[in-house]
């Protein structure tokens, strides 16, 4: 079993009491303890009673750090449409002020962090499908398991008003002590079997498609991603608890994430970086172009030639390298870009792929290089402005958190967000997949609407669909 003694908690927790009553307002007392193994899972099942609708997941592709979050201690979230990246920020870092922080580690995702995204364009027209996330939301989570290069850390983060005594500390305690306790006990979760599968206006996406292709022709427009939607039904509720071991299982080579908003969980496994910073170092990812893979080695091998030489994906791929080197250099004062694109290959399809590297100041701001980068042009298109106006009004989906930043951001400003594509909505006994592709002036709306079936395979399976 795992228990943490009420190491100086006495004196920290008076502390953060009399610096909340001296301010007259609420501050954050943090502390992280360094814990033994656990399995990432199970901390983020044992959450399912207490913390449902309050829990998130983030495993990045090299097992390098995995974030499991339980509980809100602070939530920030706005539907504001303007400067909503600098308004997420300037809430993150006022939140912050005054806060007591015992953290003796100095390694990143350790101590306060926040865990969100934004949508993929908040002056689109919201549905009811994404009613339960706001086009700003972000948790501060009350427990975190921070995993780092195979070393367990638990951060606690409780917010106290000017009302609060020390009895707080003492019912937070007990929990901690119990949610630990309680990892002996994790069941896993049940899957819900597939009724039935809705694509959603498949022929009208279609003409979509052939309508754009027309404009791109004759236009400034060079290329416009269009998504669409998969609707599911199930024999009961879907389990976010069983997806993500799904995905988790099948997908080792991806991010895996997962967040909960009011009973909603956005799911995934995305193979797309945005951006990460560590310190003065900034790395991003160009993904643009793909094919599947191959049965056999040797087909796999000719399908990666094809798609290394196919002219219309290397073109697109190029848009994508030119617009994240422009973003990157108004932060970065040097930037390492390899020549060409090499393979990235996933369970299901490979993609061309450029990393990128940058050098900035250590206090570059990760959510002005998030806005700088979003949407890049696999997720929206060229220009950046014009195609997302287009993508506002033909596409019929809303696309919410799908196509849009994720990620988290730790107290000394460091992070990491992925483009969520990959991925689904679980709504109870029904689920929404998205996929899109990038429209150009040769594009056939039939051989794209293949594409975006070939990439729903991974959550389909993951839902037991496959």
């Amino acid at each position: 079993m795992i228990t943490i003694q009420e190491t100086e908690i006495k004196e920290r927790g008076l502390l953060a009491v009399n610096r909340a009553k001296e301010l007259g307002r609420p501050i954050l007392i943090s502390e992280v303890h360094h814990i033994e193994a656990i399995n990432p899972l199970s901390f983020f099942n044992i959450g399912k009673d207490r913390y449902c609708g309050e829990r998130f997941f983030w495993k990045d592709p090299t097992n390098e750090i995995v974030l499991i979050g339980l509980g809100i201690s602070k939530q920030i979230q706005s539907d504001q449409a303007t400067d909503r990246f600098f308004h997420v920020e300037r809430e993150w870092k006022s939140f912050l002020e005054d806060s007591i922080i015992f953290n003796p580690y100095s390694k990143m995702a350790v101590g306060p962090l926040m865990f969100g995204g934004f949508s993929f364009d908040p002056y689109k027209e919201k549905t009811e499908l994404w009613s339960k996330f706001a086009d700003s939301l972000f948790h501060i989570p009350k427990y975190l398991v921070s995993i780092l290069d195979g070393e367990t850390y638990l951060t606690t983060n409780i917010v106290i008003t000017p009302n609060d005594d020390f009895s707080l500390f003492s019912k937070v305690l007990e929990e901690r002590n119990q949610l630990l306790h309680s990892l002996k006990q994790d069941h896993g979760a049940k899957s819900a079997v597939l009724l039935e599968t809705t694509e959603i206006s498949p022929e009208r996406w279609k003409q979509a498609v052939d309508g754009v292709v027309k404009e791109l022709t004759n236009g400034p427009l060079k290329k416009v991603v269009l998504a669409r939607e998969l609707r599911l039904s199930f024999t009961n509720k879907v389990e976010a608890e069983a997806v993500l071991g799904n995905l988790y299982t099948q997908q080792p080579a991806s991010y895996i994430f997962a967040f909960e908003s009011n009973g909603d969980c956005f799911i995934g496994a995305t193979p797309e970086r945005l951006v990460k910073k560590r310190g003065s170092e900034v790395f991003s990812t160009c993904l643009a172009g793909s094919i599947s893979r191959g049965i056999t080695e040797e087909e796999d091998r000719i399908l990666g030639q094809t798609l290394l030489n196919d002219q219309k994906n290397l073109i697109e791929h190029g848009f994508v390298v030119e617009m994240i080197k422009e973003a990157l250099e108004e932060s970065c004062e040097e930037i390492i870009l390899p020549e060409k694109p090499q393979l990235l290959k996933n369970r299901d399809i490979q993609h061309l792929y450029t990393p990128v590297i940058g050098k900035c100041s250590n206090d570059a701001s990760l959510l002005l290089l998030v806005e700088r980068l979003h949407p890049t042009p696999a997720l929206g298109g060229l220009p950046k402005k014009a195609a997302v106006e287009k993508i506002r009004q033909v596409e019929d989906l809303d696309r919410g958190f799908y196509g849009a930043p994720l990620g988290w951001i730790d107290y000394k400003q460091n992070g990491e967000f992925a483009v969520s594509i990959r991925c689904g909505l679980l709504q109870g006994d029904e689920a929404s997949l998205f996929a899109g592709c990038g429209v150009v002036a040769d594009s056939n709306s039939e051989s794209e609407y293949l594409e975006t079936s070939l990439k729903f395979t991974p959550m389909l399976r993951a839902l037991g669909g496959k």
